[in-house]
């Protein structure tokens, strides 16, 4: 009895040495053209192991990298496709599928056209080029065999960049999970989950930007703060005030239509999904952007993994907004 009664109090006297020696780490650094910060709560730093997973996840999905297996697809060179790209292709034809292909992974080749990609912009485009690149744009056209993707046309590309940073957010998140870690934030190039509480025993706050035209990093203003405490909560935001360009009087912004091959015109101008994962979470702020308000309001009340802060322009040009009443709980500051 004396002796087990002692072990359980070595035992607890471990436990609690452990808990006593995590503290909040905060990194940082560059990732798939963008940046990424993380604070999380754990008893020692994990750059390395997280640099890792992003340099994996670079090198498959990346088409800024041209030695990743989706620029050796785009090449139509025999590569075999690994978990990542998978699971990347299967989500991605998911949401298409359930937006009727207002997100759609084919859509590369109009991206770098606009100028907005890696590839090269064509200046002064035409209708007539556009329907001809239309030719190679539709999700439809591209599945699975196995490890292998089967391309209806060989000059279809791909481009999972409305979708890879979310899904990046997501594999670092689970792998925080494994190792028992209870408190973190995780954001890559804007796209977000969190969970548990802050380094102040609080609630993670999050700032949506108000969607002002030409806004940087450095002269954002913030729109409201949602707070996510607790279970794992991610969000995304997409818009077009930022992204975009004039070239003789027409402003061409980076969210491009895959059915009209045109940049969107809408007044929609900021769509925040929030999700339990930040893969669907990004997929589907990017497919609000391209369907408008009407469409993308009748997706969120139909989706239940989904919820929804919308920022419009009425008539006369005034913010407008539209909350799904669970978004709304979330907020803590408007």
């Amino acid at each position: 009895m004396k002796k087990a009664y002692y072990l359980a109090v070595l035992t607890l006297a471990l436990l609690l040495s452990s808990c006593a020696k995590q503290q909040y780490y905060k990194i940082m650094g560059n990732t798939q053209g963008t940046t990424y910060h993380i604070i999380y709560r754990y008893s020692r730093m994990l750059k390395p192991q997280v640099d890792s997973i992003l340099h994996a996840i670079d090198m498959s999905l990346s088409t800024y990298n041209p030695n990743s297996i989706i620029s050796k697809v785009n090449r139509n060179e025999p590569v075999k496709l690994d978990d990542h790209f998978i699971k990347v292709f299967r989500k991605s034809i998911e949401i298409s599928e359930a937006t009727d292909g207002a997100f759609d992974v084919t859509v590369g080749p109009l991206v770098d056209a606009y100028g907005f990609g890696p590839g090269n912009r064509i200046n002064h485009l035409t209708k007539k080029q556009i329907d001809s690149i239309l030719q190679f744009v539709g999700y439809h056209k591209v599945h699975l065999e196995g490890r292998k993707l089967i391309k209806d046309d060989p000059r279809i590309q791909l481009d999972f960049n409305a979708i890879a940073q979310g899904y990046t957010v997501d594999v670092i998140a689970k792998y925080f999970d494994r190792l028992g870690i209870t408190d973190y934030m995780v954001e890559v190039g804007g796209e977000l989950l969190a969970k548990g509480r802050n380094e102040f025993g609080e609630a993670w706050r999050i700032g949506i930007d108000k969607p002002i035209e030409g806004s940087t990093e450095a002269t954002r203003e913030i729109q409201l703060i949602v707070g996510f405490k607790g279970a794992k909560k991610a969000i995304s935001t997409s818009g077009n005030y930022r992204r975009f360009y004039v070239e003789n009087g027409i402003k061409y912004t980076h969210t491009i239509n895959p059915h009209t091959g045109y940049p969107v015109k809408s007044n929609l101008l900021s769509a925040s999904i929030l999700s339990n994962n930040c893969t669907d979470a990004d997929g589907y702020a990017t497919a609000c952007m391209v369907m408008g308000l009407d469409k993308a309001i009748e997706l969120v009340n139909r989706k239940a993994n989904l919820n929804a802060f919308f920022i419009y322009t009425d008539k006369e040009g005034k913010y407008r907004f539209y909350f799904t009443p669970e978004f709304k709980k979330f907020v803590i500051e408007e």
